[in-house]
This record gives C-alpha cells, sequence and structure tokens, in this order.
C-alpha cells in the first residue's frame, strides 16, 4: 500500500468548523456509543468533514480529535490507512479511475493520457477549480470495463471519445447520466451473450434426463390423483359415520308391555251399585213402568258420560341401546386394558391432545397399531363418539400417522406431525 501523507503546510487552512446542521448530525451519531466509546464515531465524523469541505485537512484532523477526546494522532492514523479519505484538495468533479488489470486489457491506458491531456498530473486541480483525478484501484465494474467513478456516481465503458466529452459536459454544466456509456443497459457481454448459447446444454438432455418437462407434468398429475383419491377415502369414512350416527338415532325403545286386563278395565266404566230393594210404592204397575222409564234412559246416556276408570300408569320406556354396541358391525376391536400395563402416548397423534386420549383409552383404545388396522368404517365408528370433538380423526388422518408411529418413528414436536393437506 502506497504511503499517505497529508497535504503540504501552505495549502493548509488555518481552521475548521462543522456547519450547525452537522453539529446536530454529529450530536446524534455520537450518543449512539456507550460513555467512553465516543472514538468509535472517527470515521462518521471524518467522512462528514469531507462531505462538507471535499477533503480531510489537519484542521479537521485535530477538531474531530477534540471532539472525541482522541489523540491526534490516532485520527491521523485512521484519515491515512483509508484511502476514501482525500488528504489533498479535490476538484468540484473528482475524477476516481480505475486502473487495474480488467481496466487496463480494456483501455484505462488511454483514458489516462485524456485525464493528463484535459486535467493535468494526478491530484492537480484545474483553475477553475472543476476537475482532479486520480488513480485507484478496482472499483468493482469489471465487467463494464473500462470504467471511472466520478463523485458518487460510476461511469462504464467509457472510450476516450466518450470520456473526454463527459469532462467537458461537467466542465460546463451539462447534464451528464451515470452508468454505461455505450447503451448496454446491464453487464451483458458486448453482442449478445457468448456463453451457454446452445439451449441443450440446460434442458437436461446432456445428462440423460430425457423430457424433464414431460416428467414434471407426470408428478403433478400423480400427485393430483392421489389427493383426489385421499378426499374420495374421506368423503367415503364421513358418509359412513353419517350412516353409523343415523342407524344409532333410529334403534327403537325398548318398551315394556301393558297387562291386557289394564288395558281392558281402562276402557270400561265403572260397574254400577247394587239395586237397592224396592219399596212397597215401587212395586205398583205405575211405578214399575217409571222406573223402567227411567232405566232406558240412563243406558241411553253416552258412554262418555260414565265416569271413566282411572288410566293405567304408562310403563317406563326404556333407553336406546348404546350407539357402541357389541352387535354394530363398524365397531373395531377395542381393549379393557394396555397391552403390558402401558399404552402408548397418543398425544403423538396430530389433534390428539390430553382430554382425547383420555377419551380414547375409556373407549378402549390404548395402542397406534390398534388405529393402525382400522377400516375406514372402523375408524368413522369411534369418529362419531368422540363427543366435543367429531371429525377430527377423519380430518387428521389417524390410520396413516397411526401406522407412521407404530414402526417406531416419531416427530420431532411432541404435538405430532401434522398431516399434509
Amino acid at each position: 500500500m502506497s504511503v499517505r501523507r497529508l497535504a503540504p503546510d501552505p495549502i493548509q487552512p488555518a481552521s475548521f468548523a462543522f456547519t450547525a446542521a452537522n453539529e446536530n448530525w454529529i450530536d446524534q451519531q455520537i450518543a449512539k456509543y456507550p460513555e467512553g466509546r465516543q472514538a468509535s464515531a472517527v470515521i462518521p465524523l471524518l467522512w462528514k468533514a469531507q462531505e462538507q469541505e471535499g477533503w480531510v485537512s489537519r484542521a479537521v484532523i485535530e477538531t474531530v480529535a477534540k471532539r472525541l477526546g482522541m489523540a491526534p494522532m490516532r485520527v491521523l492514523e485512521v484519515a491515512t490507512f483509508y484511502t476514501m479519505f482525500n488528504l489533498q484538495p479535490v476538484g468540484e468533479f473528482f475524477v476516481q479511475l480505475c486502473g487495474t488489470t480488467p481496466c487496463a486489457l480494456r483501455g484505462a491506458e488511454a483514458l489516462k493520457k485524456v485525464c493528463e491531456d484535459v486535467i493535468g498530473p494526478q491530484s492537480t486541480v484545474t483553475a477553475d477549480g472543476k476537475l482532479s483525478w486520480l488513480e485507484v484501484e478496482c472499483l468493482g465494474a469489471c465487467c463494464n470495463a473500462p470504467m471511472a467513478q466520478i463523485n458518487v456516481d460510476y461511469y462504464e465503458d467509457l472510450t476516450p471519445a466518450s470520456f473526454r466529452q463527459l469532462l467537458d459536459d461537467m466542465r460546463n454544466g451539462r447534464a451528464t447520466k451515470p452508468g454505461p456509456q455505450n447503451g448496454r443497459t446491464g453487464s451483458e457481454p458486448e453482442g449478445g451473450p457468448q456463453t451457454l448459447t446452445d439451449k441443450a446444454l440446460y434442458d437436461g438432455s446432456m445428462i440423460g434426463a430425457g423430457d424433464w418437462q414431460k416428467r414434471v407434468v407426470e408428478q403433478r398429475k400423480a400427485a393430483a390423483e392421489a389427493a383426489a383419491a385421499k378426499a374420495a377415502a374421506e368423503a367415503e369414512a364421513k358418509k359412513a359415520a353419517e350412516a353409523e350416527a343415523k342407524k344409532a338415532e333410529a334403534t327403537p325403545a325398548a318398551v315394556a308391555a301393558k297387562p291386557a286386563t289394564e288395558t281392558a278395565a281402562a276402557g270400561r266404566p265403572k260397574p254400577s251399585a247394587p239395586a237397592q230393594p224396592s219399596s212397597a210404592a215401587n212395586d205398583t204397575p205405575a211405578a214399575k213402568g217409571k222406573v223402567e222409564k227411567k232405566d232406558v234412559a240412563e243406558a241411553a246416556k253416552p258412554a262418555a258420560a260414565a265416569k271413566p276408570a282411572a288410566a293405567a300408569k304408562p310403563a317406563a320406556v326404556a333407553k336406546p341401546a348404546p350407539a357402541s354396541a357389541a352387535t354394530d358391525e363398524s365397531k373395531p376391536e377395542l381393549l379393557t386394558a394396555a397391552r403390558g400395563g402401558k399404552g402408548d402416548d397418543l398425544e403423538l397423534i396430530w389433534g390428539v391432545g390430553p382430554k382425547l386420549a383420555k377419551m380414547l383409552n375409556e373407549m378402549g383404545v390404548w395402542h397406534f397399531d390398534q388405529i393402525a388396522k382400522w377400516t375406514p368404517a372402523e375408524l368413522a365408528w369411534v369418529d362419531a363418539r368422540l363427543t366435543g370433538f367429531k371429525g377430527r380423526a377423519l380430518r387428521d388422518d389417524w390410520i396413516a400417522q397411526s401406522k407412521k408411529l407404530a414402526t417406531g418413528w416419531r416427530p420431532e414436536s411432541k404435538l405430532g406431525d401434522k398431516p399434509a393437506e
């Protein structure tokens, strides 16, 4: 690395001070660092001073050192180490011309001659203060070599003629456009692509991949068919569950039969009281006729007029048979207790929590291999009996999950492995 020194004393200013706006900015920068670490703001302060003055003078170094409580030598070490700090006065348009290998191969030497003709030797400022230049190391735009950075903008794909015109426009206040100067819009090669122009190089045919597009289509088709089959199976299982639920609801109650004598008695009026012995007055023919007429009138009254017998108390209605009756054909094999006295951790099934695991244990479900052997109809039978959780067994495909868990595989999360939708 070349030695960097401050400008000669005759051109050093006597003093330096930040503007009021920059002072406020500096206060904000220093506040970012804890007490005793203000020296960490040295680079931002030097850069702000260079933005204000165009270069870093001895007065700038002394001012920054005082502001940060640093020795001036420590600030000088930073300023001379980083080449982004200008230690000499520069023009209004400071040209940093790249002279490293890629730019040199593409014509940077010819651009140096333009700078010497138009501006003068390096670090020289034109009499009008407009231009100065310096050869620098790589600026990272090798694809568009040769190039130069002027102030903060990159000007690329330069030729001696276009570079001379660019400097003339800047000196005379005419607008310039940063970027490639030959019409390119990016970093593509001149004249179009020069490599990988044969599409066969990257369509898979070179490695025997065949028609990769057809393979992708087939894979997508297979995935769609698998998803459709899964949806159909879920629909069938749901239909079976609904049928089982309806069948359970339609089971007739066992109603106790009423005694025949009680039923018959309920429909008959009470027998009339025994006839009282007639008095002597009633023994006359007239009286007898009167009595007979009364009996006929009484007999002619509607049966409803007679006070009916007390209705028999209906027999108690038997409750419907439980849905989990052993006669149900879709009922899976259930256990009275876990094998070996210890069941599997059913909470490893996605969607099964402590409450649902307890419900399954009470139902007789203890092991993954139990669930793995179920048919869709048996899964639906269990799902219909998960009070408060109906539909979960079908939605989360417990059979597929249990088959995987029964092999000894375990998910990364204790909540289980969520099935793909």
